[in-house]
């Protein structure tokens, strides 16, 4: 009976040891952790096209969503559209911050043509007329 008792505690230590590893290691975390204290964060699971992507960066959430299609060599994402929820908290941002964003998607998406949601398209649009 002694023997059991200890193989439960030491199956519940395993069993909490294992949550704490998984809540510390969590992207979602990470992503909201980023989003209050105005870091950057980039979560994306880049094998699974028909997940969005998100983006923390000075406390706005940025996403993307990505559709596939054919480049000259194979299937790949091809066009990605990025948006936020909270257009009020863009207050700051400049166009430089939007072409650093484009840079990090690129990195992991270099045959996607970008579009962005207004009120992000005009300012980018304006960098073209001037």
């Amino acid at each position: 009976m002694a023997f059991l008792i200890r193989l439960i505690i030491i199956a519940l230590i395993i069993y909490l040891f294992y949550r704490l590893l998984k809540f510390i290691f969590d992207p979602k975390r990470k992503l909201d952790a980023a989003l209050e204290s105005g870091t950057y964060y980039f979560h994306d699971d880049v094998g699974n096209v028909r997940r969005n992507f998100f983006i923390a960066m000075r406390g706005v959430l940025f996403e993307g969503e990505k559709y596939l299609g054919t480049t000259k060599e194979a299937f790949d994402v091809v066009s990605i559209f990025v948006w936020t929820e909270t257009p009020d908290k863009l207050i700051g941002f400049t166009k430089e911050d939007f072409h650093f964003l484009e840079k990090e998607i690129r990195m992991n998406y270099p045959d996607a043509d970008i579009s962005w949601k207004s009120p992000i398209e005009q300012l980018m649009k304006k960098e073209g007329e001037a």
